[in-house]
C-alpha cells in the first residue's frame, strides 16, 4: 500500500514542476512583451526617417519647381503645420484613441495560439 509521505511527496513535486511551468511561461510573456515593445520603437524610428528624408526630397524638389531656395521647405512646413493643426483638433476623438489603443494592445500584448490549442 501507499504510505502517506510518498503521496506528500509526489503532491508536492507536481506542485513544484506546475509551479516551474508557470514561471516559464511568464517569462516567455515578458520577452515576448520587450522584443515587441523594441521592434516597434525601431519600426517607429525608421519610418521618422523615412519621413524625414522624404520631406526633405520634397522641399528641394518644391524648390526647384517655385525657382526659391527657400519656398519649398516652407510649403513643407506649412504641411506640416496643417497636419499639426489637424492632429491638434482631433486629439480628443474617442474613434482615434480607441483605435490608437488597440492596434497598440494587440501589437504589444499578442495572444499566441498554444500547440495544444491548435491540436
Amino acid at each position: 500500500m501507499l504510505r502517506i509521505g510518498e503521496i506528500i511527496d509526489t503532491v508536492k513535486g507536481i506542485v513544484e514542476t506546475k509551479v516551474e511551468l508557470v514561471k516559464h511561461e511568464i517569462q516567455e510573456e515578458f520577452i515576448g512583451i520587450v522584443f515587441r515593445i523594441l521592434l516597434l520603437t525601431f519600426i517607429i524610428l525608421a519610418g521618422l526617417l523615412v519621413i524625414l528624408f522624404f520631406s526633405f526630397s520634397l522641399a528641394f524638389y518644391l524648390s526647384q519647381y517655385t525657382n526659391s531656395a527657400y519656398m519649398g521647405f516652407l510649403l513643407v512646413g506649412a504641411i506640416y503645420l496643417i497636419l499639426m493643426t489637424l492632429l491638434y483638433y482631433t486629439r480628443y476623438s474617442d474613434t482615434i484613441q480607441k483605435a490608437v489603443e488597440i492596434g497598440l494592445r494587440n501589437f504589444i500584448f499578442k495572444k499566441r495560439k498554444r500547440k495544444d490549442e491548435n491540436e
